[in-house]
């Protein structure tokens, strides 16, 4: 091209690096690259991010490392996937990154803070994991508060891997203390969780036996507290009451709270009890807002109320949590009328309602469909003293859009904004969904890409939302772009079982049933990424998009081989070339799949014989039909192929 004076442009150079990254020829790609940006040709983002992900796969940081920087000098600013990529890479294998591949990924974590930026919620996970596996305690204690001020909230999962750590390192203070930390931002352990704290407790010489936490701590500290002649005081007994009622033992709680009211000998709680018994403790608002709130959440709402007519004959006068915890428990059982006479008796004694008190009303009142209500109490909240958090408006949001109202839901989203409350990744999901249902998929795909401008970072659902609605639309080739993403970003690569689930959760059941992927689940735990490519293949194949599918088969059969979902793709494959007379090629996945040692079903040798016969090849034909007979085939034609034959 040179000697002929026609100098290569950007298109060029984009088909030569594609060509050189699809062979895996990154030594290429480098020299492309270099050769494209002297020439004033820059790579669109999604290039970049392609390569980037080749250095991470192959294991060249370092060069993964240059290109991040690269993109600043090309004036293409890395945006959250390329952020993602990198640091998905280091630390979303199973091997300990060296420590100078460890310190790339902490500068790329400082750059990415910076530009306002965020990790999604794996990588937070593992970078955090890996932070802690080198001893940098503090720094991934930094990181999870650093994500938590942009809106990333640690579940169960990222602060078990944190504790487990600790303890491994026998850091038991610090381990303990985020758990307090944990149960205080209102993140509730699960049995993992107790599990290595019991176990570390143990083997540090703590509790010598921890077979049920709970119980064993509970009499060993009243026993310790007895001993001394410390008596257990009211905030002891609310706070065995709260523990209880958490634990659902609302009969154990019911009868502390009994015991205390001087209610004589309870055997099951009497052991809490062995101090000064002349004196009985009397039960406190705290003590009392624990009960009801424990009752209302097992939906015992009429005993909740009559804990509230007690108070008031105790001369104990509820407080906001109180109200709050009973309005709540009214309107998850659907009784409204009740939980307002609540919400009025609240006001008279001098307690406004709260954002709290708003958004279990809003939530009641839009599963009733009583719009024209919700949007007085949001005009309510916006005049008061009491604006929506970002949960009130993604209810309403949601709500709104469940029911069809998807202008006014958006036009709620850009009022929250320019009220100075910034949506999270639930509230974009809600718009996202509520827009894609309501055949806007552009609006959906232009706020997929304003929230993660935003530094929003997009989750697993949001993924599968967008994803289902750009197949329902026939848009492939962004629902590629999306797949490319996900699988880039390190969504769900690691989560296996759960992960699997997760992705085809809420996808289109027609398309589910057609692959037999529901059927799967428990079988391809490890593939999680093969039931997207199969709804992809099998909707290109039936909107004529052949060549596109058979270029994703092949990515994914070299991806994850040959499973009962990849033998779905050959069968729909195989299907759409016969329809459309392309024999040779339908015979030769027919032999690429038979080599592999999996036999297609039975409609799909009547399509392969019909194709035959209508090419006058009789011999071909029969030979295939005689195979059947030796064959161990699922016997389940589909009619309408055996008609037309």
């Amino acid at each position: 091209m040179w000697s002929n004076s026609c100098l290569p442009n950007v298109v060029t150079y984009t088909t030569l690096l594609l060509g050189s990254l699809r062979k895996k020829q990154l030594a290429r790609c480098k020299r492309i690259l270099g050769m494209m940006i002297n020439e004033g040709c820059y790579p669109t983002p999604s290039i970049f991010n392609s390569l980037l992900h080749a250095y991470c796969i192959a294991g060249d940081y370092a060069c993964g490392y240059k290109l991040l920087n690269k993109m600043e000098s090309c004036s293409c600013r890395p945006g959250y996937v390329p952020y993602n990529i990198f640091i998905g890479g280091v630390c979303g294998n199973n091997e300990l990154p060296s420590s100078d591949v460890m310190e790339l990924a902490e500068k790329v974590y400082g750059k990415m803070f910076d530009a306002g930026m965020v990790l999604n919620k794996m990588n937070v996970g593992n970078f955090v994991r890996y932070l802690c596996s080198v001893g940098k305690f503090e720094k991934a204690f930094s990181v999870i508060r650093e994500m938590m001020c942009k809106g990333f909230i640690p579940d169960t999962n990222t602060y078990s891997k944190v504790i487990e750590f600790l303890c491994q390192a026998s850091k038991m203070e610090k381990a303990f203390h985020l758990f307090q930390e944990m149960k205080g931002n209102g993140i509730i352990p699960d049995v993992y969780t107790y599990t290595i704290l019991i176990d570390s407790f143990c083997k540090a010489g703590f509790l010598q036996q921890a077979t049920n936490l709970f119980n064993e701590m509970a009499n060993q500290l009243f026993g310790r507290m007895l001993s001394a002649g410390c008596v257990p005081n009211s905030v002891t007994y609310t706070s065995l009451i709260d523990g209880h009622c958490k634990a659902e033992d609302f009969v154990k709680a019911c009868q502390i709270y009994a015991r205390m009211r001087g209610n004589g000998y309870i055997k099951d709680v009497d052991m809490y009890f062995k101090g000064d018994e002349t004196n009985p403790t009397e039960p406190n608002v705290f003590t009392y807002g624990a009960l009801v709130d424990g009752l209302c959440k097992a939906h015992k709402v009429v005993e909740a109320r009559d804990l509230l007519d007690t108070m008031s004959a105790a001369n104990c006068e509820p407080n906001h949590i109180v109200y709050d915890a009973l309005i709540d428990g009214f309107c998850k059982v659907g009784k409204l009328d009740e939980a307002q006479q609540v919400v009025t008796k609240m006001s008279e004694r001098g307690y406004s309602p709260n954002v709290y008190t708003y958004s279990s009303l809003i939530d009641r009142l839009f599963k009733d469909k009583r719009l024209a209500l919700v949007l007085k109490i949001l005009s309510k909240m916006l005049e008061s003293s009491c604006p929506p958090n970002v949960v009130t408006y993604t209810e309403m949001i949601d709500g709104l859009c469940k029911v069809g109202k998807t202008d006014e839901a958006y036009k709620l989203l850009v009022m929250m904004e320019e009220k100075g409350c910034p949506p999270n990744v639930v509230t974009y999901t809600a718009m996202i969904d509520g827009f894609g249902k309501a055949g806007n998929v552009d609006m959906c795909l232009q706020l997929f890409r304003q929230m993660s401008a935003k530094g929003c970072a997009p989750n697993f659902v949001t993924y599968r939302v967008l994803i289902n609605h750009c197949c329902a639309a026939g848009l492939f080739d962004e629902t590629r772009k999306l797949l490319e993403e996900m699988k880039q970003t390190y969504w769900p690569r690691q989560v296996e079982g759960y992960g699997y689930r997760k992705v085809i959760e809420g996808f289109n059941k027609e398309y589910l049933m057609t692959l037999g992927l529901l059927d799967e689940v428990s079988e391809n735990a490890s593939s999680p990424i093969v039931p997207t490519y199969g709804i992809l293949i099998d909707s290109l194949c039936k909107v004529g998009r052949l060549e596109v599918a058979l270029e994703l088969h092949k990515e994914i059969i070299t991806y994850s081989g040959v499973s009962a979902a990849s033998k779905n793709m050959y069968s729909s494959l195989i299907e759409s070339l016969a329809l459309l007379g392309k024999i040779e090629r339908a015979f030769g996945l027919y032999a690429d799949m038979a080599r592999q040692g999996c036999i297609p079903v039975i409609w799909v040798f009547f399509l392969l014989i019909n194709t035959l016969i209508r090419t006058n090849k009789w011999d071909e034909a029969l030979q295939l039909s005689y195979s059947i007979c030796h064959m161990d085939i699922c016997w389940h034609p589909r009619e309408e192929i055996i008609d037309g034959i």
